[in-house]
């Protein structure tokens, strides 16, 4: 089955805020439908494009963080809301 997760509270509430993003993006594009543009990226993207992207990006910022420091990872969840709403604002 699936006995191989280590099913911690830590990462049910990281599941949980993944599927909590994904409802209410899609509630906002069902509310307010998005068309492409095009951003600083160098393609046209939608919402949720930016929103792949941008979830795409805290993984590596949190994989950069764990190979080259010893900071904690708040602070490479700091960055990575960051950038994630700079990405979805001007993406």
């Amino acid at each position: 089955m699936i006995a191989w997760m280590n099913w911690t509270p830590t990462v049910a509430i990281f599941f949980a805020v993944i599927a909590g993003i994904l409802a209410v993006m899609t509630v906002f594009e069902i509310v307010s439908p998005c068309t492409e543009r095009k951003g600083f990226l160098p393609i046209a993207t939608t919402r949720g494009d930016r929103l792949f992207i941008g979830l795409l990006s805290a993984a590596y910022i949190h994989l950069a963080f764990l190979a080259v420091s010893d900071i904690t990872l708040w602070v490479a969840l700091a960055v990575s809301v960051a950038w994630l709403l700079v990405l979805l604002r001007w993406g």
